[in-house]
This record gives C-alpha cells, structure tokens and sequence, in this order.
C-alpha cells in the first residue's frame, strides 16, 4: 500500500514522478511509491497533534476511545482530510472504519461550524495508479487503474486522463471514464490547435497513488498536489482534492459572505436555489471557479468545468476538496501571473462579457406593488419633477393577468402601453420581469404559451413523460425547457406578440434556479439515483428538490440533475437572442441565476436582499465575486429589497449603490417607498448629487465595459488586483475601484460623519477637488457627512467626464470633461471608448471611436487612434489638470495661447476648448 505525500509550498517532491516535456516511464516501470517531504514544521505538527490526542484520553477518562492506529496519529488535524462528508449522520468509529479510515475524535466545534472531520483518510487509503503515459500533439494522455473499490456504487475501475499544455499560461487536465461516455456541460470552450512552447508552469505526477504536482516555474511555488487525499471516481461522486499555496482565496459562488474565504473547514455548494441570501446558504448561481493569491502577489486560478451539485470544502492546511456527483473532472488551470490576467485568461475560456447598451448604465427604479400602472408613472414624473436621473423604469409581476407571463392586467395596467410611449419620448426605457414557470391551469384555447408549448414539447417532463407540475406565482406551472432549441423560437414568439403591446427595451428573468414553491412537483419526486442519489451535497433542505423540480426530470439535452445549475444561462441565451430579434439592438437581460460564460448573455442582480445594514456591506463582495466570475454588470437592490429602510440607509446605500456596474433602486410590496422622491430635501438632493456625479462618469464606466467585453477587463475591482504585493489589500471587501483609477470608500454604518479607508501607496486626488492625498499604503480617516461620498483617483490616471443629463441620452450630448491625475512624475493616461451606444456590434464593425490621453513633459495630448462620425457630435469642453506643482505662466492650445485658471490646491483648469471628440490635439503647460 502507498503513502500520500506531503508537500510544502515551495518543497518538489522527493519522489520519481514523471516530469512535463519527459519521456513517459514505461509502465511497471519506476514508480516509486510518494514519500513523506520531511519539515521541522510538519513534525512539530504531527507530534503535537499526537500530545494532544494523548491528553484529551487522560483528561477525557478514554471517552475518545481506543488509541488510533499511528498512521492515523501521523496526519495532523489541518491535514485531515474528510472520508464521511455525509451531513445528518452521526458518525460513529464503526462507520468510520469500514470505509477503510481513521477515526480520532476531536473537540466539538462551536455552534454552526464544522470542525476537524473526525473521520479521515489514512495516508495508505488506496487511490488510482497512472498505468500508462504517452505524449499527444497537445500534451499527454493516461490510463489510471482502481485496484481496490472505493466505497461508494458503480465505482470507475479505468480513467482517461487528457494534458493539453494550451497555452504558455493554461493549462487543461481532464479525467474522465476510459470506456463509457458520460454527461459533459454542453459549453463552447476554445480548442487549441498547437502545444505551448514556453509554459510558466511545470507539471508532475505521482504514479502511485496517481496525483498532480503542478508548479509555478519561477517561484517554485506548488500551485496543486493532488496526492493530499486519494482520487475518488463514481458514477455518482467525484472527489479530489489538492493543497493550497496560502489561505487568501476568492471566488466559488453564489455565497454571501466575505469577499476573502474563510479556509477554517468552510464547505461552499454549488446548486442554484431561489432563498434570501443568507450566510452559508448555496444562492441563486454556481460558480465552481477560484482566484488564489500566492506569496509575493502572484495569483492563479482554477475552474472546473462541471455542472453537477457540488460542493468545495476549504480547511487550513491550507487545502481544499471538489466533491461533485456527476459529470466529469474538467478542470483548466489559469497561471496569471498577476490576479487580472487570471480573470482574463478565464474569460478566454468562458467567453468575455457581452457590450450592454449605454442606457443599462444609468439608474434603474422598480418596485413590487406599484399596484398600477398610473402609479408607476406617477413615481416616473416625480423623479423628472425634481431631475433626478433615470434611464429605465421596471415593473414586477403586478403588471401581469394572474401573474402569467405574456398577460397584462387590463385593469390596473391598461395605461402601460402610454406609460412606455412616454419613457421612450423622453429618452427612457423600460424593463419587465418574466418567470420560466407557465400556468398549466388556464382553459384549452384560452392561454397560449401553456397551449402551444404543449403542443411543441417544450416543458421539463416527469420520468413518466408528462410535463412537470410545479407552483410558482400563477398557481400550478410547467417549466419552458430551454436546453431544447425549439423553445427558443416559442419563447422568441411569444415576446414578439406581448412586445406588439408594450415595446420593452429589456428583460429581468427571475426565479430561474428553477424555483418551485413545491419540493419537486405536484406529485413529489420518484425513487431513484437522480432523486435520492447515494450522495447529496450540503445543499439547503437536505434534498435536489428542495424548492425546485425533480432532479430526475427529463430535458432535451440531459436529465435536470445534469443541467439544473445550466437553466438560467440557458435561459438567459435565449431571452437575449429574442431581444436581438426584435430589437435589433443591444439586449439587456438582468438575470438571478448564472453560470460561467454568462456575462455574454446578461447582468445580474444580488437577489432578495434585506433593507439592512450588513446587507449594504455584503453587497460589495458580492459586486466583486461576479467581477471574477466574468459577469461585470451586476448591482445588489439599492436600500433593500425586503423590510423597510431608513432615510440614513437608503441614503448611504444610493450612494455606494450609484457606483454599482448595474444600479438599481428596488423595493418589495406593502413596505413604504424608498425612490429618492419619498425622502426629505436634504436626502432626495444627496441621492440626485450622487447620481449626477455617476451620469458624469458614464464615458469613464462606458469604456471600462468596453475593456471588459474585448479583453476580460474587470470593473468593479477589488484593490489587490491593482495592488498585488500589498499583502494589506487583500483582505479589502469595504472598497472598491472602478477600474484602475477610481477609488470608492462608502459609509456602512449608522450615526457617523466620517469613514475609515485603506488608500494604497502613492498619491490620490479628491474627485470633487482634486485636493492631494499622499498614502505610504495606511488606513486614513476620511470626512464623510450623509450627502457625501469619499470618491478618489488614482495619481497617472485621465478619467473621461461628461457634463451629467437626467439620462444618458440627455447626458451623451453634453461637453466632456477630462480629469487629469498626474503623478509623482508627472505623468498620466487614459482612454476613452464612444460609439452610438446602442448598436450590436460596433466594435467588430468599426463603428467607434477610440481615443486615447497621455501626458508627458507638461505636454497633454489626445490621439485618436479609431475614429467614426458619432465623435463629431461631442466636444471635450474642459481639460482639469490635478497636481501641477507650481503655477504655469501660460498654457498653450496646439501652440495658440489659451486662458486659465490655477488654484493654491494645485490644480490647474482649462475651459472652452471646443474641441471635436474626434480631433487629435495638445495642450502644453509653460
């Protein structure tokens, strides 16, 4: 039997493992079984771990039982590795060991944790071994061999394992069945035609047991030991686990929680569910996707390509488990170096973000309960009363008949369709929400989406073949299949006749995890291995079906238990293309539930929050967890959905929620109003400043989305990806930046005036001033009355402004003005990207104009590297330059003198420029 090893961080293995680029080792043939890496800390480890066990007995009186055999005493408590994950067993020394393991019980942990698993694998637990190991074009491919079943049904005996050295920075590992197929997620991923030549990465493998030791080549750094805890392939549960370089790990969503994971035994799951964002609770999306920060401020990260219910469990070895129950081991493996070129080489994956169209970047206001349609549009004339910005006004599901799709109701909402001709007379839009769930109760003849799709064959079936009954808001529905393409085109046709009646210009889909207020159906759920599989994952209610159909429900392209985590993208993709159609324009889709390669197809909302402080600060680390996961435009509901806010939340929260990539006020039914028009004067007028001051900004996020959608750019940023050697970033979930340059510090708490911040090294400059701030990298105090937000930009940075409208049409047309940030050596630059803002495809088309600012030696240019006609229809009006160290004699306008001002904060000031948009030009300071 073999030992697993135990590696460092920065220790190779002592062992013989077949190296990346060698000669495979013909089978049989010098395997050497892994070996204990020897390190004073590891023993020291070990032995107190052995000490401590010791005493517990004698203090215990022999309540812990028999002593452990001592390969188990070997394995330190942050190394053990979970051998009965089940939850709701009690986990006996019995049960323990008859799956072959170890069993040391340990202190309880406190309430609401998990602790130190007491059952855990022995280091001679026996795995797979590597068989065979031959060299592909791409990479290399394998044979792995079970000799000895693992202990849970239909065990794998023969695995495949597929290398591709993709690109110098990815890597792709695939293990799967060597002889039968088996359900794959049906996502397009770039093929690679050629091996990379220069990886930054080097890749071992232990043969026996199998495992993966994989490398970053410069640091040593050990990126993924797999040979930590043995490889477990069933038909129904995959398991593998890998060591981790350090504890600072983000991403595998959706949670609510701190942006930085806890690795204290935190098991995440991943299985799309309709509840409250709740702490520990799996939310609305899976994101089976992590960032990880190395010492010294690399970063990698690490995908895995599975749609299945799984869960990730975290420990402080630091390590981590993938438990997932179906599907395939999938994963790529992203080498950075640094945290934003992971995030782009997973997009190049997953695919990058779709461009939104200019008016998704306004402000948003909805509401459940309007009640009317006349009362919609009565909040939509106050907020033009006092010109507070809006772009889009939403309804819920009070417009519909019965809370069908497809239906208004006459009554109340008969004035809708004058409603949307007003929103579009004034440069507005607007946006309506629609369920996947259909009422199955209408009359024959008498609702026509139920009708048809029936018809068609287009709902998720039982196992019987008869369409599956759920209840959601119309009473008893049915569930569209959109993994079939055909219910694409009926879903097409049926926005084409309601957009016949109301012209919506985007679309909200909801409660798309599926959510059923049933548990499975109507008629329950059958017995079997989709339903009841032989391992569930910590999933909220213990059960697949809690709260949504069956898993064993049937679907075009697979059974729901595959494709469950897949329904929203898919339905998302689908609502998209229909919008294309019959807009002709940009689509905007809001959606609940995600999955990777999303952001092509929609933005996203944080959910069913609460009117509640905490839930003000977790929504941060929420915007900045679907920054990782390439899904860029995405916002929390501004003061709270559920409960009733107050005038100081709902002002802080507007506020930091109109630097929101998506900003939207939403507010739920029977609580009172929370749009800025039902507050006072002091707090309706510090939500208008804010949202001006977001209008201001619009050519600034506009080209931060474009950056997004070409390359992967992130948005909303934490700190450390701009700051990576800054060990004090990395923790920051109260902040946040718009890009590189912009610095966002909101108010989180009540009864204050001022705020607490982390402002990295270097110089910053007041957004409202452009007064200096000089950080050696420290936490500062920072004036924060109720009507001001402590924005701040980034020394060598020129940010595009625009004199704000009360929309963004209104706004497209006003002058520019450019923010110039120098810094300590006077330099800076920027960039600015302007097309119609609505258009599909501009960029692809060239139909933009992309500018870019730099300035050097006291010399300010704009060079117009791609130019289009919808430039000319804006000047740049004013030029503001932050830091000029002493006042200039005279400043120069392609050479012709040019009046100024300058003031004692260092900032000098050039106005009436006058200058087309499209027209190249210098502005020199003597």
């Amino acid at each position: 039997m073999k030992s697993y090893q135990k590696l460092t961080t920065t220790q190779p293995a002592a062992c013989r493992v077949e190296e990346e680029g060698a000669a495979p080792l013909p089978s049989g043939r010098g395997k050497l079984a892994p070996c204990w890496v020897g390190s004073g800390l590891l023993v020291v480890a070990v032995l107190l771990s052995t000490i401590t066990v010791w005493v517990l007995r004698q203090v215990s009186g022999g309540w812990l039982g028999p002593t452990p055999p001592p390969k188990c005493l070997l394995v330190p408590e942050s190394h053990r590795f979970d051998c009965y994950p089940e939850r709701r067993v009690v986990v006996t020394q019995e049960l323990c060991e008859s799956r072959g393991c170890c069993f040391i019980q340990t202190s309880p942990p406190a309430e609401g944790k998990q602790g130190v698993p007491w059952c855990f694998y022995p280091p001679d637990f026996p795995s797979y071994t590597l068989e065979s190991l031959n060299q592909t074009a791409l990479g290399m491919a394998g044979l792995l061999v079970r000799r000895e079943k693992a202990y849970y049904p239909r065990d794998i005996e023969r695995l495949r394992l597929d290398v591709e050295f993709e690109t110098d920075t990815r890597l792709h590992i695939k293990i799967t069945d060597a002889a039968n197929p088996r359900y794959e997620v049906p996502l397009d991923v770039p093929r690679v035609m050629k091996r990379a030549e220069n990886p930054i990465y080097s890749l071992n493998f232990s043969w026996d047991p199998f495992g993966v030791l994989l490398q970053r080549k410069a640091t040593g750094t050990v990126l993924l030991n797999t040979t930590v805890a043995p490889l477990i392939f069933a038909d129904q549960f995959l398991q593998i686990s890998t060591s981790l370089p350090s504890k600072f790990l983000y991403g595998l969503g959706e949670h609510r929680g701190s942006f930085l994971h806890s690795l204290d035994w935190n098991t995440l799951t991943l299985w799309a569910r309709d509840v409250s964002p709740t702490e520990s609770f799996n939310l609305y999306g899976a994101h089976p996707f992590y960032l990880l920060m190395e010492e010294g401020g690399d970063a990698h990260g690490v995908f895995l390509l599975n749609s299945n219910a799984m869960e990730v469990a975290l420990q402080p070895a630091p390590g981590l488990t993938w438990r997932t129950i179906g599907g395939v081991l999938d994963f790529y493996i992203f080498l950075g170096p640094d945290p934003n070129m992971v995030i782009q080489q997973y997009q190049q994956v997953i695919g990058f973000p779709a461009m939104p169209p200019l008016w998704a970047l306004g402000f948003h206001l909805c509401r459940w309960g309007y009640g009317s349609s006349n009362e919609t549009w009565q909040t939509v004339r106050a907020m033009r009363n006092y010109q507070i910005p809006q772009d889009a006004q939403w309804n819920d599901i009070d417009y519909m008949d019965g809370y069908r799709d497809f239906t208004l109701d006459s009554q109340k909402f008969a004035s809708l369709p004058s409603l949307v001709q007003d929103l579009h007379k004034h440069g507005q839009h607007y946006v309506m929400i629609l369920d996947p769930g259909i009422s199955s109760t209408s009359p024959h003849g008498s609702y026509w989406p139920f009708d048809e799709g029936l018809r068609r064959g287009l709902f998720l079936n039982t196992t019987q073949g008869q369409p599956l009954i759920g209840q959601v808001w119309p009473g008893y529905t049915a569930f569209a299949d959109f993994s079939n393409p055909d219910t694409h085109q009926w879903w097409l046709e049926n926005l084409q006749h309601f957009y016949a009646q109301v012209p919506f210009d985007g679309l909200w889909i909801d409660m798309n995890e599926p959510s059923n207020f049933m548990d499975g159906s109507e008629d329950g759920c059958p017995p079997g291995d989709f339903d009841s599989p032989p391992y569930t994952p910590a999933v909220l209610g213990d059960s697949l079906s809690a709260k949504t159909v069956c898993a064993s429900a049937k679907q075009k392209a697979s059974v729901h238990y595959n494709l469950h985590n897949l329904y929203g993208l898919m339905e998302a993709k689908a609502t998209a293309s229909a919008l294309i159609q019959i807009r002709g324009k940009r689509p905007f889709v809001i959606s609940r539930s995600t999955f990777p390669s999303q952001g092509r197809y929609s933005g996203h909302w944080l959910g069913d929050n609460r009117s509640q402080w905490k839930d003000m600060y977790y929504s941060i680390p929420g915007l900045l967890s679907f920054s990782l996961f390439g899904i860029p435009l995405v916002g929390a509901d501004i003061c709270g959905f559920s409960g009733s806010t107050s005038e100081e939340l709902c002002t802080r929260w507007m506020q930091l929620g109109a630097f929101y990539p998506f900003a939207r006020n939403h507010n739920t039914q029977k609580e009172k109003a929370q749009d800025p028009t039902a507050f006072s004067p002091a707090a309706r007028t510090a939500m208008k400043d804010v949202l001006l001051t977001r209008y201001s900004l619009l050519p600034f996020l506009y080209t931060l989305f474009h950056r997004a959608h070409l390359q992967g750019d992130t948005v909303a940023r934490p700190l450390f990806f701009e700051f990576p050697w800054d060990v004090a970033t990395w923790e920051l979930d109260r902040q946040f930046l718009w890009g590189r340059s912009l610095l966002v510090t909101p108010v989180l708490e009540p009864g204050v005036d001022s705020v607490t911040g982390y402002v990295p090294q270097g110089t910053w400059y007041d957004f409202y001033t452009g007064s200096s701030v000089n950080s050696s990298g420290e936490m500062l105090k920072m004036s924060a009355p109720l009507e001001h937000l402590n924005l701040h930009i980034r020394e060598g940075s020129v940010l595009p402004t625009q004199k704000p409208g009360t929309t963004t049409e209104m706004t497209r047309g006003n002058s520019l003005r450019l923010i110039v940030a120098l810094s300590s050596h006077s330099t800076a630059w920027g960039d600015l990207f302007w097309d119609d803002g609505e258009s599909l495809d501009t960029f692809e088309q060239g139909n933009y104009s992309y500018v870019v600012f730099n300035v050097t030696q006291n010399i300010f240019t704009s060079t117009v590297l791609h130019g289009s006609t919808e430039a000319t229809k804006v000047t740049i009006g004013t030029l503001s330059i932050f830091g000029v160290q002493k006042p200039p004699s005279k400043v120069l306008l392609n050479g012709q003198e040019k009046p100024f001002s300058y003031l004692d904060n260092q900032v000098l000031t050039v106005s009436d420029l006058g200058i087309s948009l499209n027209q190249g030009f210098s502005l020199q300071w003597l």
